[in-house]
């Protein structure tokens, strides 16, 4: 048996809420006991001292897209695995939307065997219809067995509320999560910003906020309807914020999340027409962010991700509205995150829930936690070290970053998985 010493750690524990110095005892790949700062080690014991650093468990982050299959020249799951490592990511919730999508038992056995050797955990998503069509359902029950953790369309939402209906109650009797994306789609076609005076100066084609309103209204009717789990992939406007607190407050099996990008940009980040700040949604005025921040502090958004969508550079050097959509952000995850932390908007603990915790209860893994008998997937940061972002550096196959030339905070020293180092060197 392995046995690993944490000593004069700073402790983040996103289950009790406590930034506290301590020690972590780990013997084969889980944590066996959390002590005093500098508790004595086990006789042949291997010691980190983390040198009052922060010692967090592992982040996992959800949505995360690969470029396998067909589109591995973006991202492969061995880039992927690099750049989560060094990002502190240590689960990768794996999304469906390929080339084909992964809407069979055949594809997603595929991908897993593609994945089994990537340094950090992988977990996929199936898609909710074939082909992503919104036409017919998969076969839920048999990707729910070959290792399906929840069922997601992307950001296309299922049109037609007769399927998605008969999609969630058949989810409710396999006890299947479905993940969502709240927009109208009609409203919300070939928009690439929210409408508002600065999409109108720069003659950027938008949407209203109202879009992602109404997508959240039907959906959430749809689950009180049916009573099936259901995860909003992303909110990122304070009026959606009412019906999501709502439907907590009936006792629906809802929760939501957003991408670090709407926490942390603003719709003028965009500047002049820079693609790389070009999602789906659009990012938000800086009303909307800031609500957004307190939603994460208040619990009523539970889930904090980078969306990892990796683009090649000729997917975004084009005009803004015909840019693709998404930037990359196994890397750049914590960093963005501790933006948060520093501006005083959410303590460490608070993000370690959003971005560790919540994913691990919500999709039943045993990981984002300092306890016992926890797997000992950890990351050791410095929240205060300073840096400027160089794109190039980024492990990920696409440089599609929009936080390149950044002034950022907070790099990872060590990412270890089930008690296995694998990222950094001494700490």
């Amino acid at each position: 048996m392995t046995t690993l010493v944490f000593q004069n750690a700073r402790l983040i524990d996103p289950e009790a809420q406590t930034d506290a110095p301590g020690s972590l005892l780990v013997r084969d790949g889980v944590i066996e006991s959390i002590g005093s700062p500098d508790e004595a080690a086990p006789e042949g014991a291997d010691i980190v001292d983390c040198n009052g650093r922060a010692l967090a468990p592992g982040l996992i982050d959800w949505g995360v897209k690969i470029g396998e299959p067909g589109e591995r020249h973006k991202e492969s799951f061995r880039s992927a695995g690099r750049a989560a490592a060094a990002g502190g990511v240590t689960t990768m919730i794996v999304r469906p939307d390929t080339l084909p999508p992964i809407d069979t038992p055949e594809s997603l056995e595929f991908v897993t065997r593609r994945g089994a050797d990537a340094p950090v955990n992988i977990r996929h998503m199936a898609a909710l219809t074939k082909n992503r069509d919104g036409r017919e359902m998969v076969e839920i029950g048999f990707l729910t067995d070959a290792g399906a953790v929840a069922f997601t369309d992307g950001v296309r939402p299922v049109q037609d509320a007769k399927l998605l209906s008969r999609c969630m109650t058949y989810a409710r009797g396999l006890d299947a999560l479905i993940v969502g994306h709240p927009q109208d789609a009609s409203l919300s076609k070939g928009a690439a910003a929210t409408s508002g005076k600065f999409a109108s100066l720069y003659g950027i084609p938008a949407v209203s906020p109202m879009a992602e309103v109404m997508g959240l209204d039907r959906d959430l009717a749809l689950v009180e309807m049916t009573g099936a789990r259901w995860h909003a992939d992303q909110i990122t406007t304070e009026a959606a914020l009412p019906a999501l607190r709502r439907a907590r407050d009936k006792g629906l099996n809802v929760t939501a999340g957003i991408s670090i990008h709407h926490l942390t940009l603003n719709e003028f980040d965009v500047g002049d027409y820079r693609t790389f700040f070009r999602f789906t949604p659009p990012l938000r005025p800086e009303d909307d962010r800031i609500a957004m921040v307190q939603a994460v502090a208040d619990g009523l958004i539970d889930v904090i991700a980078s969306f990892h969508t990796p683009q090649d550079e000729e997917s975004k050097r084009l005009p803004f509205e015909a840019a693709a959509p998404g930037a990359v952000g196994l890397q750049t995850l914590l960093p963005a995150a501790l933006r948060l932390y520093h501006q005083g908007g959410l303590t460490l603990p608070q993000l370690w829930r959003a971005m560790s915790l919540n994913p691990a209860k919500r999709l039943g893994l045993p990981a984002g936690r300092l306890s016992k008998g926890a797997p000992a997937d950890l990351i050791l940061f410095d929240p205060d070290a300073p840096f400027v972002l160089d794109r190039f550096t980024l492990l990920s196959k696409s440089k599609n970053t929009p936080f390149d030339g950044a002034r950022m905070e907070g790099r990872v020293t060590g990412t270890w998985v089930a008690g296995q180092r694998v990222f950094g060197g001494e700490a």
